[in-house]
């Protein structure tokens, strides 16, 4: 697999907007299922998600859970990547990481999107 097919999706919503939160896993785990290699790369408040319980009690009207969006994509192999420079504010260590869950720094993402990866923002 070249890496011109492994597709990045930014999320920076968490909680406070259960849709904006949703849909960049909801577009994440079609990329997984169709045999993409696929990360969501969580910024701003969105690095509370990759969090144990992160996603917990977290529902956009219309869509699965986002715990169990969430728990569908890492089933597939999806990776989850938490900004550095945003998870050291709030707090956020690496054991408190759910399953799946990196923290990058903002290096990794830049040299991902230079050998070819694909990103998108869908909030």
């Amino acid at each position: 697999m070249s890496m011109a097919d492994k597709l990045i999706f930014n999320a920076t919503h968490g909680k406070e907007d259960p849709e904006r939160a949703s849909l960049p896993f909801v577009a994440a785990n079609v990329a997984a299922a169709a045999g993409q290699q696929t990360i969501v790369f969580c910024t701003i408040e969105a690095v509370w998600l990759g969090t144990k319980g992160g996603t917990e009690g977290i529902a956009a009207k219309g869509l699965d859970p986002l715990s169990k969006i969430y728990s569908d994509f890492v089933s597939k192999g999806g990776k989850v990547w938490l900004c550095g420079a945003c998870t050291k504010p709030r707090g956020i260590t690496e054991g408190q990481l759910a399953e799946g869950t990196t923290i990058v720094g903002a290096a990794k993402l830049v040299e991902e999107i230079a050998l070819g990866a694909k990103a998108t923002n869908l909030a």
